[in-house]
């Protein structure tokens, strides 16, 4: 018999910290902080391949667990004493979710499982508190008619705020047992109304409904959602957690909280979280209530005034940062810790590595390297190579005016800048159209993860640091403000009103979630800084890599962007983008419409001395470092004229007339213009374009020479599939080169290569490779072109692929590695066999995608090279792929 259920706490832990796979991050934590002596409420989980069981028959799983799942109800019975469904001494447990990767708030929870009429009373006289059983009751009725049952929670949190008006109070806490008791009663109301069919009481159906709705909760919507952003494989499954309920809501000596080892957002070596007095696990991070600060720093900090669990809980809260120590260094990693203590006695309820900011991540690893906790590899291993990128964006301008209108606490760090928008639905539409925008919302739930994806940054009027906005968004890396008390919301007509202002759906606001600041308008911004903490890791992750890392770039700020990003040279030149400049396309059409070489030339000659111009600056920004610049590629429609004012200057600048120019564009028009009179083909049919553009490398190379230290061109010839096409573009070349340079009385070094961008040229690499110095792999159009698949147009279903597991991720985001993979191995092995020394990269944007980076560094190639801004992501990968493969 299959085993799926694992013991945990009261002296007894089947499993382990590393049988995440199989019990799922919360799980495998439990047993392993069991088996450390920590105080772990007993409990029991039920594996990941149950989960696959219950999506297979989920109305027959439960005859094939319920012996398992009888023994580990049992031996929490045996622990705690206290038996389930017994109406003296009632046994209650939890019921959460667990995958073997953190999603926060993405599945499902139900605490306070056991309670019925009878059980209720039970709690009561053994607790002593008859108010913590009937808060607990009505709890439970709310969370399990929601999660399980399917009922509208708006409908409990209305009834609530009914039973507080009659009593005349604001505060949850302000309400007694007799309170509690009734609004119990009108909750089992609310289910009988919606389903027709009374609450369940038996304890036993409601461990079984709970269990199925977490396994269910796995296929949610916001979870598959939750999975695609994070490439998370929808096969992995959830397990199911059943522990023993622990009670923060016992009185005055009771409470709940959320801690990280360090502090989540900046990094910085102090204990970070929030507790509740009096309250469950749910009401911190539901951002029902508004939190107290842990510590006595914080608080002052934040100038707040209610007492930090340092000051109101002091004996337990010395326990509890002793568990925190001893957690980091057992797991030599910052952990994020749920606790409760009940009557003074503190629980631990879960631990797991804590998710970051970037800057945080970054802080985090390379002082824990030099406090001798990991190693320097272990350092650069440590941080998420894509999280790097919320680091090269620009922040605020402390200098600019700010009209602050209201303040939060400052839940994700960073700037972002929109227009308002008051739900999910409307901030992905919105983004969808080009806009950017801020959900503002009172608190955010897992069912807003696409809108808080769509959006720049989150504003919730509610909640603390670790609420499901705080914690989702710092995971996303957007900017968020939570538990902005001052403002308003009203959905209905879609504002927020905040000290007598209103702020509409569609205004601009602006958000910074380092200070927790709520600005009108737009704040200018600034770019930032890589020093510190990021410089140190960069170097350490230099010196493990072996891939060389390139930038494409082909404007002066974009080279002088990739050098300060530690760009090793220029893998992708794309001279096309020089010609779409305003003063040039006149020209730039003028010769496209040319109906001879003569015409053709008259226009290039026009074209060269800017041309000229454009790589002098680059090879003096890049100096000693070699730049790959590939040679005109795009088909001849795109720069065609469309407007008559366009066909008009084209005629002034030719002398001919717009009628001619028109008929000479019909012949020009093509009906595939990605495949067809393009790339090399351009240079095949008129060589005097690639000629004025070599003379233009060469002459501006030599210029830079003469000036100082040489730079190192790399002339690209792009669409290749014959080697015949290259040898005779490569002669062309070769003799534009030696002709400059016997007018100019001087020589630089260069090299000659292909982008290889077709399947063919893939399998023909070993002739093509005889006149080639270098491949570089053109990703974009090798996926295109191997896949069959229009990437402007492959949006309308590559969704669909990903999410019914055809494909594991967007091919035009990361390698195909199984297809267009596949044909660049052969490329490169056929290549070098027939060719010693042959350079290989690729510049497609999967040059700065970390899982093809670990391809590149598998396959042996030379370099990467990426857009300026994901340099350091490239190099921080290829350092990680290097340690990885050794």
């Amino acid at each position: 018999m299959t085993r799926h259920v694992y013991r945990f706490g009261g002296g007894v832990s089947d499993g382990e910290a590393g049988n995440k796979n199989l019990l799922g991050g919360k799980g495998a934590n439990l047993a392993e902080m069991a088996s450390i002596g920590l105080p772990v409420p007993p409990g029991f989980t039920i594996a990941t391949t149950a989960c696959a069981l219950y999506q297979e028959q989920s109305e027959g799983y439960r005859a094939a667990l319920s012996d398992q799942v009888a023994q580990g109800i049992a031996h929490i019975e045996a622990v705690t004493g206290r038996r389930f469904g017994d109406a003296a001494n009632p046994l209650l447990v939890s019921v959460r979710s667990g995958a073997r990767v953190s999603m926060p708030g993405m599945m499902d929870t139900v605490l306070n499982l056991g309670l019925n009429e009878e059980t209720v009373r039970g709690l009561a006289t053994g607790s002593g508190d008859p108010r913590f059983a009937w808060d607990s009751y009505r709890r439970f009725i709310q969370m399990y008619g929601d999660v399980v049952l399917g009922v509208d929670h708006g409908l409990f949190e209305e009834a609530l705020e009914i039973a507080k008006e009659d009593k005349g109070v604001h505060l949850d806490t302000d309400l007694g047992a007799a309170d509690w008791e009734k609004l119990a009663g009108r909750y089992k109301e609310i289910v009988e109304e919606e389903l027709g069919r009374p609450f369940p009481g038996d304890p036993h159906d409601q461990l079984w409904g709970a269990i199925g709705a977490v396994f269910g909760s796995w296929n949610a919507e916001r979870a598959k959602t939750y999975r695609r952003l994070h490439a998370i494989p929808g096969d992995w499954g959830t397990a199911v957690n059943v522990q023993a309920m622990v009670f923060g809501n016992m009185g005055e000596d009771s409470a709940t909280g959320v801690a990280f080892t360090r502090d989540p957002s900046t990094g910085e070596r102090a204990y970070y979280g929030e507790y509740l007095i009096n309250a469950q696990g749910e009401d911190v991070v539901a951002g029902i209530r508004t939190p107290q600060y842990l510590t006595r720093a914080a608080r002052e900090k934040a100038g707040a005034k209610a007492a930090s669990m340092e000051e109101a809980l002091p004996e337990v809260y010395g326990e509890l940062a002793k568990v925190f120590d001893r957690l980091e260094r057992h797991y030599r990693e910052m952990q994020d810790i749920e606790f409760t203590v009940e009557r003074g006695t503190l629980w631990m309820l879960q631990t797991r590595t804590g998710k970051r900011t970037a800057r945080a991540a970054l802080k985090i690893a390379v002082d824990m390297a030099e406090e001798g906790l990991i190693k320097e590899e272990e350092a650069v291993c440590r941080v998420d190579p894509q999280a790097l990128d919320q680091l090269l964006h620009p922040t605020l301008d402390p200098q600019a005016h700010r009209e602050v209108i209201a303040k939060g606490l400052p839940a994700s760090p960073g700037a972002a800048c929109g227009k308002a928008v008051f739900d999910a639905d409307t901030a992905e539409k919105w983004r969808a159209d080009g806009e950017a925008v801020i959900l503002v919302r009172v608190e955010t739930s897992p069912e807003d993860i696409h809108g808080m994806h769509a959006a720049e940054g989150i504003l919730t009027a509610r909640g603390g640091m670790t609420s499901h906005a705080a914690v989702v968004a710092r995971g996303m890396g957007r900017p968020c403000i939570s538990g902005a008390g001052a403002i308003a919301i009203d959905y209905k007509n879609k504002l927020m009103r905040v000290g007598g202002r209103e702020v509409r759906e569609g205004e601009v606001i602006t958000l910074d979630g380092s200070t927790g600041e709520v600005m009108l308008g737009e704040v200018p911004t600034v770019q930032p800084e890589l020093s510190g903490d990021f410089g140190t890791l960069m170097i350490w992750a230099d010196a493990k890599r072996r891939l060389k890392v390139r930038a494409n770039a082909e404007t002066p700020n974009d080279c002088r962007a990739a050098r300060e990003f530690g760009a090793e040279g220029i893998g992708l030149c794309r001279t096309e983008h020089m010609f779409f400049d305003a003063e040039r396309i006149a020209n730039v059409r003028q010769m496209i419409l040319a109906s001879d070489e003569a015409g053709r030339r008259i226009a290039l000659d026009k074209l060269l001395p800017a041309q000229r111009g454009d790589f002098i600056e680059i090879f003096r920004i890049m100096a000693g470092l070699p730049v790959t610049i590939r040679l005109l590629d795009p088909p001849l429609h795109e720069f065609l004229p469309h407007a008559e004012e366009e066909f008009a200057e084209v005629a002034r600048a030719s002398g001919l007339d717009v009628e001619t120019l028109r008929r000479r564009a019909a012949e020009l028009s093509e009906s595939n213009p990605m495949l067809g009179h393009r790339g090399c083909r351009l240079g095949i049919t008129y060589p005097e374009i690639y000629e004025m553009q070599a003379r233009a490398i060469f002459e501006a190379a030599l210029e830079v020479a003469g000036e100082g230290e040489a730079p190192l061109p790399e002339v690209m010839v792009p669409l290749i599939a014959t080697r015949k096409e290259l040898a005779i573009i490569r002669a062309l070349i070769e003799r534009t080169a030696e002709t400059v340079f016997a007018e100019r009385g001087a020589r630089i070094d260069y090299l000659i290569g292909t982008m290889i961008e077709l399947p063919r040229a893939c399998l023909a690499a070993g002739e093509i490779a005889q006149d080639a110095d270098f491949f570089s792999f053109g990703t974009n159009d090798l996926t295109q072109t191997a896949l069959g698949v229009s990437r402007d147009d492959a949006g309308r279903f590559l969704g669909a692929y990903v999410e019914q597991g055809i494909f594991a991720r967007d091919p035009f985001v990361s390698l195909d590695a199984e297809g267009v993979g596949e044909l660049i191995s052969i490329a490169a092995e056929r290549g070098r066999a027939a060719r010693d020394g042959l350079k290989l990269g690729i510049c497609g944007e999967h040059g700065g995608d970390p899982a093809s980076v670990a391809f590149c560094e598998k396959v042996g190639l030379d370099y990467v090279s990426a857009s300026p801004y994901r340099v350091p992501i490239a190099r921080l990968a290829a350092a990680q792929a290097a340690l990885r493969k050794a």
